[in-house]
């Protein structure tokens, strides 16, 4: 089976309680996926840009650990990645601040020295982004980046797509939803969240979701309802189901929540699992990071789901 390849960007993490001491450590959304992805087994390599400091290599070195390819990384001279801060209340609830305006990242489809990366996208077997790698390139960097979906996807390859959307990320909901709709014909795999589609449209029925991305062209749709059941729907089914979440009895951090749920997920489908019991092990493997502080909870605490597969 070919890879999957996982775009986006991963930043420096500065997590602190408030002002005062801190730990630095890192993460984004589709590195999170492509983490929990190699953890169940699968082949993944992350697809980015990095800078040539101290942190860069020490972050390729982290993904290295875990089993993420890092083939697809280029590093530009003297550039930097991204930062940002992140504070979590009592309830396991996060806030973020970030600087980021001169990521490496925002440039994976404009700058020419990752014009390989690109090319080598029809290589593999899915590609994951995220809404808020959407978010990252712009209108040229957007144009760029449908030409190379549509490249793959004429190759064989399936996109899968975590609406994740972050406002601070764009310039207007109108240019975010302007900017979701003009990718949603190139996208066979939709993991979505009401959450996210009441900010771009307003609040609509979980059912009215997946029928509107159906329409758009997915074969596939997820929607999920925070830390409710979900709805999934497959071509040549009109059944909706709804598939419950896992119990957890203490929520300490939800960060990671939807990525986790994302790695699961497509994981058991390229195990050959439906998707019931697909969003059944996305639930169970989000279940037991939000039960952990940070996004990549320690390898023993997932150890176990590679064998649900």
């Amino acid at each position: 089976m070919k890879r999957i390849a996982a775009i986006g960007e991963c930043m420096l993490e500065l997590r602190s309680s408030g002002f005062g001491a801190a730990r630095f450590g890192f993460g984004g959304d589709t590195l999170n996926c492509a983490l929990y992805l190699a953890r169940l087994g699968e082949t993944v390599d992350y697809v980015t840009l990095l800078g040539d400091d101290p942190y860069s290599a020490d972050m390729l070195a982290a993904w290295e650990a875990e089993g993420v390819g890092t083939g697809r990384v280029v590093r530009l001279a003297g550039r930097l990645p991204g930062l940002y801060a992140i504070e979590t209340d009592d309830k396991g609830e996060r806030s973020f601040s970030y600087w980021r305006d001169r990521a490496p990242a925002r440039e994976l489809f404009t700058h020419p020295d990752a014009q390989p990366l690109v090319d080598a996208l029809p290589d593999y077997g899915l590609l994951m982004l995220s809404g808020i790698s959407l978010s990252l390139y712009g209108e040229d960097g957007r144009a760029q980046l449908h030409g190379a979906l549509d490249r793959a996807r004429a190759a064989g390859a399936k996109v899968a797509f975590d609406t994740n959307l972050r406002p601070r990320g764009w310039p207007g909901l109108d240019a975010a939803r302007a900017a979701y709709e003009a990718l949603a014909g190139r996208v066979d795999i939709v993991l979505s969240g009401v959450e996210d589609e009441a900010l771009l449209y307003g609040v609509e029925a979980p059912e009215a979701i997946v029928a509107r991305w159906r329409d758009a062209g997915a074969t596939e749709v997820v929607v999920k309802r925070g830390g409710d059941d979900c709805l999934v729907w497959e071509s040549g089914d009109d059944a909706i189901r709804s598939v419950p979440a896992t119990t957890v009895a203490r929520v300490v951090d939800t960060t990671a929540a939807g990525d986790s749920f994302c790695a699961g997920y497509l994981a058991a489908r390229r195990a050959g699992r439906g998707i019931e019991a697909a969003a059944k092990l996305g639930h169970r493997l989000a279940g037991i990071v939000i039960g952990h502080p940070g996004a990549i909870v320690p390898a023993e605490a997932t150890a176990g789901l590679r064998e649900a597969l």
